[in-house]
């Protein structure tokens, strides 16, 4: 039996796999509307959906590209307190960055700001955004007194 699934299922495939499958699991798999039976209507609309779905990731990876390029574009200043020797106190988190950029239009998740480094001193350093799984923009962070 040739079954599409509806969702991922573990040690058989992948949302929108066809899959060859023994009858009771096939049964097991649509019953559960983990799956649907391969018909001609159905490898139709899979392939329709497939297309909307190729099409909405390559607009998605256009605005990315965008997003990009403005975000290179900027650099994001913030004035901390300072010891002597221009010892700075703390640092910046990714929060900090995302509330910033939040300010500035962009709505980013902290959780796609990755720091290689802490901030925690005078001058530019360079922050990767992940904006999309192959779009990564480099941010500047200009910490000054």
């Amino acid at each position: 039996m040739r079954v599409i699934l509806l969702k991922d299922v573990k040690k058989q495939g992948k949302k929108d796999d066809v899959i060859e499958v023994k009858d009771g699991y096939g049964t097991y798999l649509i019953n559960n509307k983990l799956a649907v039976l391969e018909t001609k209507g159905s490898s139709k609309i899979l392939k329709k959906q497939q297309e909307e779905a190729a099409l909405e990731e390559s607009l998605l990876l256009k605005e990315c590209e965008d997003i990009k390029r403005k975000l290179e574009k900027m650099t994001l200043n913030f004035n901390v307190n300072t010891g002597k020797n221009g010892q700075v106190f703390g640092q910046i988190s990714t929060k900090q960055i995302a509330e910033e950029l939040r300010k500035k239009g962009f709505d980013i998740d902290k959780r796609k700001i990755k720091l290689d480094v802490p901030i925690n001193t005078l001058g530019v350093t360079n922050v990767k955004v992940i904006l999309h799984k192959d779009v990564e923009a480099t941010l500047k962070i200009h910490l000054q007194k």
